[in-house]
């Protein structure tokens, strides 16, 4: 199947929910104002489409020459194991400003397996206030 990547300036709700439901991320769905407002935000979308369809995003936070808060990677179940996942953290480095820029991602437990398959260095030096919703 040929997948087509690219930046979109403008992820819709629906999709967006589709394949957040579909890929098993944890993410208030059920909340539409809440993704669309998240959507809204987000400065830096990648897309991964077959035929046309959306199959995977990586949505991100970024000034594109110093950091870069990759939020969320989503790669509808049926698709995994195919490589979106890693080329969409590629394509997200890549639109971010490249090596100058510190690409930051926190896992969902279940996930990190992923991260660590794909040899994504795993950072000791972190803080956060986790959300309460």
């Amino acid at each position: 199947m040929n997948t087509v990547y690219a930046r979109e300036d403008y992820l819709g709700a629906d999709e967006y929910i589709d394949v957040v439901r579909k890929s098993g991320l944890n993410r208030p769905i059920e909340d539409r104002g809440r993704v669309e407002r998240m959507l809204a935000h987000a400065n830096l979308i990648l897309t991964a489409r077959q035929d046309g369809r959306l199959v995977g995003f990586a949505r991100s936070l970024t000034d594109f020459c110093f950091c870069c808060y990759l939020s969320d990677l989503a790669v509808d179940k049926a698709c995994q194991g195919q490589g979106i996942g890693k080329r969409l953290i590629e394509e997200t480095r890549v639109q971010a400003g490249g090596e100058v820029t510190t690409t930051l991602l926190l896992s969902a437990p279940t996930a990190m397996t992923f991260y660590q398959g794909i040899k994504m260095p795993n950072a000791d030096n972190c803080f956060l206030y986790r959300r309460k919703r």
